[in-house]
């Protein structure tokens, strides 16, 4: 009987030892990758809301009038915001995000500024365009 009891107790603790030991089997990925994964991940989703940033300042019908008073097609701006680089997109967003709080609030004191900054954005995209 003591025996019987001694083998169930060596059974009992190979059972629950071996899953641990087993699991400190080194890893397929480093968390180094799995690091360089995330912030990839996270760059790759800023860009692309900075870029829907840029699409909905330039859909704006504020901003489709001052382009067309201009005379800048906003098919071609629209279809260059694509070819952008991050720090590109980067700084657009940036100034569309000024903008688009500006037309949002409906400040009639900054109407100068905000045309500013929209003939700016699209002269920007068309120059980068020209320039690939």
């Amino acid at each position: 009987m003591r025996t019987l009891t001694c083998l169930a107790a060596v059974l009992c603790t190979v059972i629950l030892v071996a899953p641990r030991v087993q699991a400190q089997v080194d890893h397929a990925v480093t968390s180094a990758t799995l690091n360089a994964a995330v912030q990839q991940h996270l760059a790759t989703t800023s860009s692309a809301e900075e870029r829907d940033t840029v699409l909905r300042v330039l859909q704006r019908p504020e901003v489709t009038e001052q382009a067309t008073r201009l005379g800048i097609d906003l098919r071609k701006a629209t279809s260059a915001v694509s070819t952008l680089d991050a720090a590109e997109i980067q700084a657009l967003a940036a100034q569309s995000a000024q903008v688009e709080g500006a037309l949002a609030g409906g400040q009639s004191r900054i109407v100068i500024s905000t045309t500013t900054v929209i003939i700016g954005l699209l002269v920007l995209i068309l120059l980068i365009v020209a320039l690939d």
